[in-house]
């Protein structure tokens, strides 16, 4: 790496954490600081070399309501021919926690809610031990409809999906943010980093902190993992309480 890239990282770690310093309500210090700032491009993973990488705008105009009036009833990729339901999102529309998986599976398809079959039930009872309900976050995935036999999205299914993610986290406006499993974390990190060198620490996603941690799927398969994934919770946790976001169950 030479020394303007390392100069470029450097001001793009600033200006992300002046955006989060601005989102626990420390004002002014951006302004002065933008203009200074060049965000260094972010680089792709292979399969998603295409896929453009949108702007989350703030404060959004949109409620989210809005947003899922502008989805409709999709057709703008493949996925609409073969799907039976939208799978939008669920939770608090201002929730400071926000929970991404990669696509729904066959119970989410079925029924048009995120993280309802098994791994989510999972999902569940990892949001409860962190004193917290499904009411109380909000839940959603980067695609909004089921790949046939479950398979990885595709990088022109993102290309359409992602900007409505970014709308809704406009819309929302959360504090912090949990990835869950390894494609969702290396879509919107852009890395093609596996999700055991990923999670264990804090990534920005457009200046939001967010935790990568193994999918609750993949806890299902490898109930050891569990650890760490309570682990990376943990942390979640405690920056939570050091920005002072309740933890208590609605």
């Amino acid at each position: 790496m030479s020394d303007q890239d390392d100069l470029l990282a450097a001001a793009r770690a600033v200006k992300e954490r002046l955006l989060w310093l601005e989102r626990g309500g420390v004002r002014g210090v951006l302004r002065s600081a933008a203009k200074k700032v060049e965000a260094r491009p972010v680089a792709s993973v292979p399969t998603l070399a295409s896929v453009p990488s949108a702007v989350i705008r703030e404060p959004s105009s949109m409620t989210l309501t809005q947003v899922r009036d502008e989805l409709g009833e999709c057709t703008r990729c493949k996925l609409s021919g073969t799907r039976k339901n939208i799978v939008f999102g669920v939770g608090n529309p201002e929730a400071s926690l926000v929970f991404i998986g990669e696509a729904p599976g066959a119970d989410e398809d079925a029924t048009g809610e995120p993280f309802v079959g098994a791994a989510g039930q999972l999902l569940t009872k990892m949001i409860l031990a962190m004193g917290l309900s499904r009411e109380d976050v909000y839940i959603c995935n980067i695609l909004k409809c089921r790949p046939p036999g479950n398979r990885n999205p595709e990088s022109d299914e993102i290309a359409e999906c992602e900007p409505f993610l970014k709308k809704q986290l406009a819309a929302i406006r959360p504090r912090m943010m949990v990835c869950l499993g390894k494609f969702a974390a290396q879509c919107l990190l852009r890395s093609d980093a596996p999700i055991s060198k990923m999670r264990g620490r804090f990534q920005s996603y457009e200046g939001i902190p967010l935790m990568p941690t193994f999918h609750p799927a993949y806890l299902l398969r490898n109930p050891s993992a569990k650890r760490e994934v309570w682990a990376d919770l943990q942390l979640v946790m405690a920056e939570m309480d050091r920005l002072g976001l309740p933890r208590t169950r609605s």
